[in-house]
């Protein structure tokens, strides 16, 4: 049975006017299963309270949308309290507690993508929450949670039932939360949109690599990612992972065509990606996109922190590699045709712009 890799869009999980929390189903797009991924999406209202919660894999969170606070206590250290904003990638590690917190009036928005062969379930995310609802408290009888945190009875009901949220609620407007502390955000956070470009193709596209380098963090989650932002009516090289990494692609703005190519040739997707979709590509196959003429910008994540790709087509291309005789003959064309094709693309590397 052949898998389906059309892109698909979040379903709302939970929420109420604080926020709401998004997330993909492995049921609708199985490659999420198959390649061990979860993704979701929280989004949080003015004054909407992300309540502290772990989860049961390493994940890169990338801000869509917005401004806030973000709250993360790695294991057996204090809580980082950073400022986050639109165009921030952060890595969270196992064992990472957070909290997210919208002061603003714009809608915070932020996506997270992570690999889940270590969760509870296949393609999805499971969050442990430790206050509200269905936090850890309310699990423990009242008698474990007076010993375990030497509190008396009032205490203890207080701790186990005075939050009803679940997940996420909204603060009232008086509320003070923390400050967020700029010596805290050093390597917690990399804007990719304002970060150094790790490719450059001026009127095609340009890229940034989040990687070991620059967020030393994704080392311990196990996950590379990039930024790509290509220019309208332009073009991404045909290429694939080399390392055997899969690519989870979220579609940030515009929108573009697609095609992927797999085993024996086969064309095995075609279609317009747009805002919002989400796609994986099958370990090996090769991707190429077309920006529309609004241009097309993505996140990815790869499942290695330094990733590897090779690219088919441009300056970098394999096919520049490969001897002349042993094109004409694989191709099976004459050698003005071989010189043509390798005299093609000479000065564009990965991004090409639109046709004069």
């Amino acid at each position: 049975m052949e898998l389906d890799l059309s892109p698909k869009l979040a379903k709302k999980v939970y929420g109420d006017d604080g926020g709401s929390y998004y997330a993909w189903c492995p049921n609708e797009l199985p490659m999420l299963r198959e390649g061990n991924i979860g993704a979701a999406k929280l989004a949080l209202e003015k004054n909407g309270f992300a309540l502290p919660r772990y989860s049961d894999s390493s994940r890169v969170a990338y801000v869509l949308q917005g401004g806030g606070v973000a709250g993360i206590i790695l294991p057996e250290s204090e809580e980082k309290v950073i400022a986050i904003k639109k165009g921030d990638a952060i890595a969270l590690p196992f064992g990472v507690i957070t909290w997210w917190y919208n002061k603003e009036d714009t809608e915070l928005v932020v996506l997270f993508m992570g690999d889940t062969s270590k969760g509870h379930k296949p393609g999805q995310f499971t969050d442990f929450f430790l206050t509200g609802s269905n936090g850890i408290f309310t699990g423990f009888t009242t008698d474990f949670v007076k010993r375990a945190w030497d509190v008396d009875d009032d205490i203890a009901k207080a701790l186990i039932g005075n939050q009803k949220g679940k997940g996420i609620v909204k603060l009232d407007a008086n509320v003070k939360m923390p400050e967020p502390k700029p010596d805290h955000r050093k390597g917690m956070a990399l804007n990719c949109e304002e970060a150094p470009l790790d490719t450059d193709i001026k009127n095609a596209g340009n890229v940034v690599l989040l990687n070991t380098q620059n967020l030393p963090l994704v080392g311990q989650v196990g996950l590379g990612a990039d930024l790509v932002r290509l220019e309208g009516n332009a073009m991404c090289s045909p290429g694939f992972s080399c390392d055997s990494a899969l690519q989870v692609t979220y579609i940030v703005k515009g929108s573009g065509r697609l095609q992927v190519v797999g085993v024996d040739g086969k064309r095995v997707l075609e279609t317009i990606v747009k805002a919002g979709n989400l796609l994986i590509v099958p370990r090996f196959f090769v991707v190429s996109k077309i920006a529309d003429p609004g241009g097309l910008s993505w996140f990815s994540i790869i499942t290695t922190p330094n990733p590897m790709f090779t690219h088919l087509a441009g300056s970098i291309g394999a096919w520049k590699a490969i001897s002349p005789e042993v094109l004409q003959a694989a191709f099976k064309v004459p050698a003005e045709t071989e010189k043509l094709f390798r005299s093609k693309r000479t000065n564009d590397a990965i991004f090409f712009p639109p046709p004069n």
